[in-house]
């Protein structure tokens, strides 16, 4: 019977239902207790930034021998979300994640789950520039303004920008002049639309004249929903308003659909999800505009590091690093991204605390701009952009094609010059889902036309409500939709309360057979 209740307790305790309190700022740090705390970061195949990872978890528990730091990985953003989504219903988040403000604002459908920073930024002693920091914080002014902003949801600031980045198009400087054209100051998509056109002329064996190859795809795009929202901004159209009323399915988003169904229809056009990464089809020469984050320069043109294809099939051409196409060149618009840090609630309000003295410490210059320097990121401090490290980085692009690789240095320098024509999406409980409605618009028409289907107004019609339904949009409003974003309960979560319900039933049948003895 004692293990019984023993269990119950375990599981009621487990599963937090009722949330936790809110965080209480501590008078002080208690230097005598232990702090084990988690950190959720993501990594692709750059070991440089796992031994990032692991050398400023090194040096802070030098200076904190007290807090104790476990990192996990992750491949990518997505699965950190699922993860924490699952593990909200059993109380075991991590303490600090790398996310994306999209995603906490779902992390907040939860009671007390996120903990909001704004107190803490203000805090004499722990906040940022603290005085009782053991290392040397940055100040809230020190953080890049429009980076810190894009952390506020419901007007409080749920997290700290930790790296930024933009899009960029990596363009095959060769083959555009090869094909009898000279790249403009800005791209725009008339421009990039007739060029991939043009790059589609073969011979008649079926080999095309740009390349001399079989295969060639002028135009890929990596994150489509990155390419909808950007098109309707720089068109001055619906998206999404700041309280997450819905406005994506509009007249602007039909006449841009019915553009890129014609060109994927031809086979100029094509998305990461439908042909691969870009990079690989660039770096083959079988690719012409390649739009990709800035962050990942190092997988881009002939001399890339981190190229994902064999030696034999690089080609050489010259890679122009560009922003985004344009429809108003004059008023350029690009999206600005990356990843955030949040930490979440726990019971002991001092682990709490530690971890805050960590998320803090990633913002130093050290880690800053060691971690900036792998990919075309940006430092989101001014300390950092302005250290003397940083700036001797940025002035020896091209020495080698390791550190100082040009295409990867040249990305970092494209968002430093246009970080007053970057713009961020609302953030609300529900943005995630609107966010991948956007991008399934243009991957359901293209592969549609790829089908044969015409793209007409009934079919976009059928689109825009098939699309509303599978993101679950239909209430009006992504924040009205609401807790759909959290999807159906994890397996995890449904197992611990089919357990708990058994254990109960155990116990009162229990009960009833002890007062019937």
């Amino acid at each position: 019977m004692a293990a019984i209740i023993m269990t119950a307790s375990f599981l009621t305790g487990c599963h937090g239902s009722k949330g936790l309190a809110a965080f209480q700022m501590p008078e002080t740090f208690d230097a005598s207790g232990e702090y084990e705390i988690t950190f959720w970061a993501k990594n692709d195949t750059n070991k440089t930034q796992t031994e990032i990872y692991e050398q400023a978890i090194t040096d802070f528990e030098q200076i904190y021998p007290n807090i104790h730091v476990n990192l996990r990985l992750y491949t990518n953003y997505g699965d950190i979300y699922n993860d924490v989504i699952t593990n909200i219903s059993t109380n075991t988040t991590p303490n600090v994640c790398i996310t994306y403000p999209d995603h906490i604002a779902t992390y907040l459908t939860g009671v007390n789950v996120v903990v909001p920073l704004d107190t803490l930024f203000a805090d004499e002693r722990y906040g940022l520039g603290g005085s009782q920091l053991a290392y040397d914080g940055v100040n809230r002014e020190d953080i890049i303004e429009p980076f810190l902003e894009e952390c506020v949801i419901d007007e409080q600031h749920y997290a700290l920008p930790f790296m930024r980045s933009t899009e960029a198009c990596y363009v095959n400087r060769t083959y555009v002049e090869k094909l009898g054209y000279t790249l403009p100051e800005t791209l725009t998509w008339d421009f990039v639309w007739e060029v991939s056109e043009a790059a589609l002329a073969a011979d008649a064996d079926g080999n095309y004249l740009v390349n001399g190859q079989t295969v060639m795809i002028p135009f890929i795009y990596k994150s489509t929903d990155n390419m909808m929202i950007q098109m309707l901004k720089q068109k001055n159209a619906g998206y999404a308003s700041e309280t997450g009323d819905i406005l994506l399915f509009n007249d602007t988003t039909r006449q841009l659909l019915a553009t890129i169904a014609g060109h994927g229809q031809s086979k100029a056009f094509s998305t990461f999800k439908i042909s691969s990464y870009p990079a690989n089809f660039l770096n083959a020469g079988q690719c012409i505009f390649a739009v990709d984050s800035t962050a990942g320069a190092t997988w881009m043109g002939t001399d890339a590091p981190l190229s994902d294809i064999s030696e034999d099939k690089v080609v050489d051409f010259e890679t122009a690093v560009m922003t985004v196409p344009q429809f108003d060149t004059e008023n350029p618009q690009m999206i600005s991204q990356g990843p955030s840090v949040c930490i979440f609630n726990k019971a002991d309000a001092q682990e709490v605390l530690a971890s805050w003295l960590f998320a803090q410490y990633l913002l130093t210059n050290d880690v800053q701009i060691a971690y900036a320097e792998t990919e075309g990121y940006l430092p989101v401090t001014k300390q950092a952009q302005n250290a003397a490290a940083y700036q001797d980085y940025l002035s020896r692009s091209g020495e080698d094609n390791n550190l100082y690789y040009e295409v990867k240095i040249q990305a970092s320098r494209l968002l430093l010059d246009n970080i007053d024509n970057t713009f961020v999406t609302p953030v609300f409980n529900g943005s995630a889902s609107l966010r991948d409605a956007a991008g399934q618009l243009v991957e359901t028409t293209v592969k549609s036309v790829r089908r044969g289907e015409t793209v007409d107004d009934a079919y976009l019609d059928q689109l825009f409500a098939d699309v509303t339904s599978l993101y679950r949009l239909d209430q009006g409003s992504a924040a009205a939709a609401g807790k759909a974003d959290l999807g159906p309960l994890p397996q995890t979560a449904k197992r611990l309360l089919i357990t708990l319900g058994v254990v109960w039933v155990l116990i009162l049948g229990f009960a009833v057979w002890e007062h019937r003895k």
